[in-house]
């Protein structure tokens, strides 16, 4: 592998080719350019990219307003506080009720004692027993009626969070934050302006790394595999560069060949696709034309 690489930087520093030399295929540079849009409605306040700047994944490049979502989520929160402080109280609503059947089961037993001891009749006994039953009816249903109430405010104030998610996610999305690392191609939208969801904001694309796509015929694809490491040879006019790279990708169907793009075998209709990895040392841009040669590595 060290070998390989020697013979790379050598044939890199020697840079130039003969433009009329023998290549297998041509094609042209690309990148994967990914277009970031505005996801929600509002007046940019902070967007101070621009072209060619360097972005890190993850970064925040900007800010749209959010001052109304923000009070939004302010109402909705006092809301559920409003909502928690109506919530009662259940222990202490049916304390009197526990107390009086407690106050009654002991004359219960107190007048059953009596009526032992034949100091009480019959029916002072039944009396107050029937008074603790229906004591005891009124506190389930205090019980159930409290626990409905208290369900129907958990539920409200539940749909009201549903809501505060959604208000967080909606300020969330006031933050533009870039998506992948890479520079920015072009810069569509400045700070002032207003966004609408789906609004183009810029383009960006990982230009350190460039994806040149080149066709090759059925004969040619028994040289191919993936991870194999060719040459590609860049058309800068008067000259070519030469770039190590390695195949990531084949097509895996045939299709006609473009008129753009030129094989070794002029007769072939009916090609495959390949996307080989190039390091960009700066000077490789996106449409730049270009040849393969497979046959430097065997």
């Amino acid at each position: 592998m060290k070998t390989f690489h020697l013979i790379v930087l050598a044939l890199v520093i020697a840079a130039c080719s003969d433009k009329n030399g023998s290549y297998d295929a041509s094609g042209t540079f690309e990148a994967t350019e990914i277009l970031v849009s505005a996801e929600t409605t509002g007046k940019i306040q902070e967007f101070a990219i621009r072209e060619g700047q360097q972005l890190a994944a993850n970064q925040q490049v900007g800010l749209i307003d959010s001052i109304q979502v923000y009070l939004r989520k302010k109402q909705l929160l006092n809301s559920v506080k409003a909502l928690r402080s109506r919530h009662p109280e259940i222990r202490k609503q049916i304390a009197v009720i526990e107390q009086q059947i407690t106050t009654q089961k002991n004359e219960k037993k107190r007048i059953e004692n009596l009526v032992s001891a034949n100091a009480a009749n019959r029916k002072q006994l039944d009396d107050i027993t029937a008074q603790i039953a229906l004591l005891e009816k009124q506190l389930a249903a205090q019980q159930s009626t409290l626990a409905i109430t208290s369900k129907g405010i958990d539920e409200d104030a539940a749909t009201l969070a549903v809501q505060v998610e959604q208000i967080d996610d909606q300020l969330k999305k006031c933050r533009i934050v870039n998506p992948a690392a890479g520079t920015v191609l072009v810069k569509y939208a400045e700070a002032g302006e207003l966004a609408v969801p789906g609004k183009s904001l810029y383009k960006i694309a990982d230009l350190e790394t460039m994806l040149f796509r080149a066709y090759v015929t059925s004969g040619q694809l028994t040289k191919l595999k993936i991870g194999q490491q060719v040459m590609v040879h860049a058309d800068f006019g008067e000259e070519t560069r030469a770039y190590p790279g390695v195949v990531e990708w084949i097509s895996g169907k045939s299709e006609f060949t473009p008129k753009t793009i030129q094989t070794q075998d002029e007769r072939a209709n009916l090609v495959y696709a390949v996307k080989i990895a190039v390091k960009n040392d700066g000077y490789l841009k996106i449409g730049m034309y270009g040849q393969v040669d497979l046959q430097l590595e065997k």
